[in-house]
């Protein structure tokens, strides 16, 4: 299955399924997933990120748990709308989950969801620092996935 858009992703997932998102790090995959009608996005887990292989069976064990039928995956577009070297492995990364085995892949533009979920730890949630480091990366996972899911929504309400 190639890369899709997110109309695309939302057409070839089965109805009542969710969805996963992925915020890729270098050290880290923050994981949220979708409830079944797709409206909320919920922080999941996070995985400490080894070889590949390792990293996609992970994934696809979580999405194999939850029956989710797509994963948003998070890309780190420049302020300029370049892509640079993160944008690059993150698409990568999606590429070689494919080779593993087919899978619905959609991108979304992370710009800024670290720095706003950061953000709203710090200044709602008085999180510490400590505290912050443990869930900031699933949160933004979660940030990711809502807003291709607001996207989707949104986009159903015009036709």
């Amino acid at each position: 299955m190639p890369i899709l858009n997110l109309t695309d992703l939302a057409v070839a997932s089965p109805t009542g399924t969710p969805w996963l998102g992925l915020d890729l790090g270098e050290k880290t995959i923050g994981v949220a997933v979708s409830d079944t009608s797709r409206m909320i996005a919920s922080p999941l887990e996070l995985i400490r990120r080894s070889k590949f292989t390792e990293d996609a069976e992970a994934v696809f064990r979580l999405m194999d748990g939850r029956k989710a039928s797509a994963l948003v995956v998070g890309l780190p577009v420049n302020m300029d709308g370049t892509e640079g070297p993160r944008a690059q492995s993150c698409r990568a990364f999606a590429r070689n989950l494919e080779r593993l085995r087919p899978v619905n892949v959609a991108f979304w533009d992370e710009r800024m969801s670290t720095s706003a979920v950061e953000r709203f730890l710090i200044d709602e949630l008085d999180l510490s620092r400590k505290r912050r480091a443990s869930v900031v990366d699933r949160t933004a996972a979660a940030w990711i996935l809502q807003g291709a899911l607001d996207r989707v929504r949104d986009q159903d309400t015009w036709v």
